[in-house]
């Protein structure tokens, strides 16, 4: 009998899935520690709903009734019936105010973050977990409420690190766009959707583009052909007039769209609903550069039911080549009356605005407004294994002083502890040999001056001496030289 090597299982993530670690973490958490407070500030409070919730709660998601693991992850429980992981934090809120109705208070404001499922083919930049934050009010069917959530998602954006300008929410509503199909003559479901579908390729086509895709078709680049949505001259004319609105812009655009779906009863009450937003808005001092109308926005449409809003980043970005590219959308929301009703059976006004932390993350970092993450700790290194205890003294001086800070507890020599701290990103090390130790005396390596050296600094001389990357101080001046550091940055 040969002994056989044991099998060991190859360690991987699960396709779609991504560990993450460190700075990342640490940029998302600072969004939400920004974000949360101005959503209080508002009078939103913040709920927690579980990861997991009845599949028969979650709705489009489940075609299979026997196995419903189409869109989201299910499992069955013990009593078998089907749980799967939340794929977002809107149909919790709607189970959990169906619930609750009774005992909450009316509106229900709340805000929520955690991550969310989604069973989907994964692929570059597309995950299958991630992590969203949302604010809703459930019980209002003033528009009031809707134009509350715009003016609150800009702040919200301006907390993260997006300054008035970098972001813009542009604001449409579905009864517009019910007003201009039945301007444009439009009733079937498939010929709708392909209209939608021809309006959502506004930014990438031009009006152009949407109008061959709104009449017979359009042959792209490629000689692919686009089947159109074979609208009428008239149709199409009506659909382009809406959209040319938006793309002009200007002071009076409700009055430029009441002469292209004012004569429908949809198209009267988006406007009114639109009218009514858009006083608000100027009365709680929200201008044109943080939120404006734009009749092109057609997210969600089968969802929502009144207004609908889109968060995108305006700044030019780069990709990580130089070249040009367009972010988009960071985030979007709007009115979706009927969500509540699947348990109820009876309509409860609702809206709300979501955005991806995550993606809002990737935003700030493109528009170079990173918010400000926590540094790795201040590394004091070991030399002996008799000075410990002054090695821990140190850390914890540090630690009162509010500075995170660790002793080195692997065994290697100073070479290995420098390029610990390297990569720990640690601004400074602390040196305690027994010479300092004797004098009661620290040496501080600075080593972000090191950095800043590397990346050509070195040769100022006048920086050089304002900043030098190791100085010997008195212990008592330890803290105080390190907070600087960590000022400087």
């Amino acid at each position: 009998m040969t002994d056989s090597a044991p099998i060991r299982p190859e360690a991987r993530a699960p396709r779609g899935f991504a560990d993450r670690r460190g700075r990342d973490l640490m940029a998302e958490r600072r969004i939400v520690e920004a974000v949360a407070p101005v959503y209080e500030r508002w009078g939103f409070e913040p709920l927690e709903t579980p990861a997991f919730e009845y599949a028969d709660a979650l709705g489009k998601f489940l075609p299979d009734a026997d196995r419903p693991n189409a869109g989201v992850f299910a499992l069955q429980d013990d009593d078998e019936q089907w749980m799967a992981l939340r794929y977002d934090l809107t149909a919790p809120l709607a189970r959990y105010a169906a619930e609750n109705w009774e005992t909450l208070p009316k509106p229900f404001r709340r805000y929520a973050f955690g991550p969310v499922w989604r069973n989907e083919k994964p692929g570059p930049g597309r995950f299958r977990q991630f992590v969203q934050c949302d604010a809703d009010t459930v019980g209002s069917d003033r528009p009031e409420a809707d134009a509350e959530i715009i003016a609150m998602a800009a702040e919200g954006l301006a907390a993260a690190g997006l300054e008035p300008g970098q972001a813009i929410v542009r604001v449409s509503s579905r009864q517009l766009v019910n007003g201009v199909l039945e301007a444009a003559g439009v009733s079937d479901p498939s010929q709708t959707l392909a209209v939608l579908r021809a309006v959502d390729k506004l930014d990438r086509l031009g009006l152009e583009g949407v109008r061959l895709l709104l009449g017979e078709g359009r042959l792209d680049e490629s000689g692919d052909f686009t089947k159109g949505a074979g609208l009428s001259a008239p149709g199409a004319q009506a659909v382009l007039d809406f959209l040319a609105v938006g793309a002009e812009g200007g002071d009076d655009v409700l009055g430029a769209l009441d002469a292209v779906v004012g004569a429908t009863a949809s198209g009267r009450a988006g406007l009114e609903s639109l009218m009514r937003i858009q006083s608000a808005l100027k009365a709680m001092g929200v201008g044109p550069d943080r939120a404006v109308i734009d009749p092109s926005i057609v997210r969600g449409l089968e969802y929502y039911t009144g207004a609908v809003f889109e968060a995108e980043l305006t700044l030019p970005v780069t990709d990580d080549k130089g070249r040009p590219v367009r972010f988009g959308s960071i985030g979007g929301g709007g009115r979706y009356d009927d969500l509540v009703a699947r348990f109820t059976g009876e309509r409860v006004p609702a809206t709300g605005f979501s955005f991806g932390v995550s993606r809002l993350a990737a935003a700030l970092a493109a528009s170079g407004r990173t918010a400000s993450v926590a540094r790795g700790p201040v590394v004091v290194i070991a030399f002996s294994e008799d000075d410990m205890a002054h090695y821990f003294a140190a850390a914890a001086e540090l630690r009162a002083a509010g500075v995170p800070a660790e002793v080195y507890l692997g065994r290697a020599g100073m070479k290995a502890q420098m390029k610990y701290a390297d990569r720990r990103d640690a601004p400074a090390v602390i040196l305690l040999g027994g010479d300092e130790i004797a004098a009661g005396q620290v040496t501080i390596k600075d080593l972000d001056a090191g950095r800043a050296g590397a990346q050509g600094l070195s040769d100022n001389a006048a920086w050089k001496a304002e900043r030098p990357g190791q100085v010997t101080v008195s212990r008592d001046q330890m803290a105080g030289l390190i907070r600087a550091i960590l000022a400087a940055g």
